[in-house]
């Protein structure tokens, strides 16, 4: 093997030197570049993957908080018209409260006015009473030809009687 070397010109001395100094440069650039740069990479995969899995738990929770979101407007909703539909149930009570109360009133005003209605009738027959007791009085004296003061009063309280009778 030696005449083989010597025929290269290849010296083994100088050979097996550089194997050495090769392999030394091998171990050291393993151990201060390979090896960080190898924790680097797999940092920066592990930070990676961390993203993504992060990502994807907030896709989850945005489609729960979506999905309740959407529960919540329909609460919302619901909850609104049932407001909706106790103001109208509402609205419909105080419009028959009123109403029977305008009814109620009413009703009062007529009786008020039958009384009034009533009074007047009655301070009208007293005046038809009257006039009539003065007419009577009237055609008593020209159909006697007496003297008012002689006519008997009596008389004129039952013919007023009769005229009450007849009206």
């Amino acid at each position: 093997m030696q005449q083989l070397f010597d025929q290269l010109g290849i010296d083994w001395h100088l050979l097996l030197s550089q194997a050495v100094n090769f392999f030394i440069l091998l171990v050291v650039l393993r151990v201060f570049i390979y090896k960080p740069l190898l924790k680097l990479l797999h940092d920066r995969r592990a930070r990676i993957e961390e993203g993504l899995m992060k990502a994807d738990e907030a896709d989850k929770r945005l489609a729960e908080v979506d999905i309740i979101g959407k529960g919540k407007i329909k609460d919302a909703e619901s909850q609104a018209l049932n407001i909706l539909k106790k103001t109208e149930v509402d609205a419909r009570k105080l419009e028959a409260e009123m109403f029977a109360e305008a009814k109620r009133k009413g009703a009062e005003e007529f009786k008020n006015l039958e009384a009034i209605l009533h009074a007047r009738e009655q301070a009208a027959h007293l005046a038809i009473e009257k006039e009539a007791a003065l007419l009577i009085k009237r055609a008593i004296v020209r159909t006697v030809e007496l003297s008012p003061e002689k006519i008997d009063d009596a008389l004129i309280e039952k013919s007023v009687k009769e005229m009450k009778h007849i009206v």
